[in-house]
């Protein structure tokens, strides 16, 4: 069983001065959220975050996750708790004792915002391709820098109230799998090894509820560029040409028997195309289509068959409509399942349920179709890993069997949920329980009365 080999950090400790700090935290999140930026190009909110880390009195390393020679927008700040000075203080900002790494995601999404909200955002920014496009936090980001800066600012403002060190990890571009530049970037090197990795995530739930499990947590992902060609020409002559349009809707609409007839039942996969490009004019039929594919797998054998028959399902296609070529099959993006840690998922349970009590505190019960790019860290570093989500949207406008029937019939259609152009996190009270909830986590790791030892370590 596991036992705290030293006396943790008291989380109302740790919290204290928070109401004082909220105010603040409120304005910061939405000039965030009204200022988002795409990924890998987060150079304001880096700044900002380096920033008020410095002010704190944070150990500050920025322009970490770039391309080779290029300065990257990753911002870590290192603090060691005043518990360590003295005697037992380690060198390079390093502390005998706990080690724990917090992060949090920067980056927004090429998204035209709909919330109607007085400081929505209204930017826009180039893609690497140089399309220009809105940009929006559909995905709470903006809260989850909000809240690890808030967490920061009580860590050192109650420095004397623990002991040990964290690393304090603000990363670009999750949304296209930026932690293993980060980690590349001399990560392993250049920062204290933490002992646990945690991250937290806003979802489309009542603010006030947090919920994660043992185990896999949210699923892996591969994203697949395909292109398919075909022969060109009159749109009034359809019989001289090789439609791809036509090649391109055939292979959308047998993709999506991969999931119905080849996935058991019991096993869960997802397969979406999300974007479909061909042509310019109506009457025009196009040389090639390209199709954008996400798939969602919960298990390294289901990832596999999925993949294979993405590839035959497209080939088949193309020869079927006697394409001159076979297409392209490029993966892009490729995210793991994020895995969370038995023994310090549990400890991290526990320190919720004393946070906010068992009503509010959900085991969830299967493996969430989203994906996340956290795990990383803590797969590189070899140390355990716990992510959660906590709902960020008004309790109004949950009914109470909404709330009774969340776990087992997920979250109701009517809501907007991540991703969406009408995503908006309520302000209050999400930003202050995001804070508690980073904070009780942190504190089951570090040290109260003593420097040293580990809440994994067992008897």
């Amino acid at each position: 069983m596991t036992q705290p080999a030293t006396a943790a950090a008291d989380a109302a400790e740790l919290l204290r001065g928070l109401h004082d700090v909220l105010p603040g935290l409120r304005d910061l999140y939405k000039d965030l959220h009204a200022h988002p930026e795409l990924s890998f190009q987060e150079t304001r909110t880096a700044g900002i975050v380096a920033q008020r880390l410095r002010a704190a009195g944070w150990d500050v390393t920025e322009g970490l996750g770039g391309p080779e020679g290029v300065p990257g927008t990753g911002v870590v700040g290192v603090l060691r708790g005043g518990l360590n000075d003295g005697p037992n203080g380690g060198p390079n900002g390093a502390a005998e004792g706990p080690v724990i790494l917090l992060r949090a995601d920067m980056d927004a999404l090429p998204v035209r915002e709909e919330t109607g909200l007085p400081y929505a955002s209204e930017a826009t920014a180039t893609e690497p391709d140089g399309t220009e496009v809105p940009v929006m936090h559909a995905c709470g980001h903006d809260v989850h820098v909000t809240c690890l800066l808030g967490a920061t600012e009580l860590l050192a403002a109650n420095r004397a109230a623990w002991g040990g060190t964290v690393v304090a990890v603000f990363q670009p571009a999750e949304e296209v799998g930026g932690a293993p530049r980060m980690i590349e970037d001399g990560f392993l090197s250049r920062f204290p090894r933490p002992e646990v990795c945690l991250g937290q995530h806003v979802g489309p739930a009542p603010a006030g509820l947090v919920g994660t499990r043992p185990g896999p947590v949210m699923s892996a992902c591969d994203t697949l560029r395909v292109k398919v060609f075909g022969r060109g020409g009159h749109g009034s002559m359809p019989e001289t040409t090789i439609d791809p349009v036509v090649i391109a809707a055939a292979i959308v609409m047998r993709l999506q028997t991969i999931v119905s007839r080849e996935i058991a039942a019991s096993r869960s996969a997802v397969v979406t195309v999300g974007s479909l490009h061909a042509g310019t004019r109506a009457n025009v039929i196009a040389d090639e289509a390209e199709l954008g594919i996400t798939v969602r797998t919960t298990t390294p054998a289901v990832r596999d068959k999925v993949l294979a028959a993405i590839t035959r399902v497209v080939n088949a296609e193309a020869a079927a409509s006697g394409a001159p070529r076979m297409p392209e099959i490029t993966p892009l993006d490729e995210l793991p399942l994020l895995v969370n840690d038995q023994a310090a998922t549990d400890v991290v349970l526990g320190a919720f349920r004393e946070l906010l009590g068992p009503d509010r505190v959900f085991v969830l019960p299967s493996t969430l179709t989203g994906s996340e790019d956290f795990g990383h860290f803590g797969t590189v570093l070899g140390v355990p890993s716990v992510f959660w989500h906590f709902g960020g949207l008004d309790l109004a406008d949950f009914t109470e069997q909404d709330i009774l029937s969340l776990l087992e019939d997920g979250i109701p259609a009517t809501l907007p949920s991540n991703h969406s152009p009408k995503f908006a996190p309520a302000v209050d009270p999400t930003l202050e329980v995001g804070v508690r909830l980073m904070l009780a986590a942190a504190s089951a790791w570090l040290a109260g009365t003593a420097a040293g030892g580990s809440v994994l370590d067992t008897e």
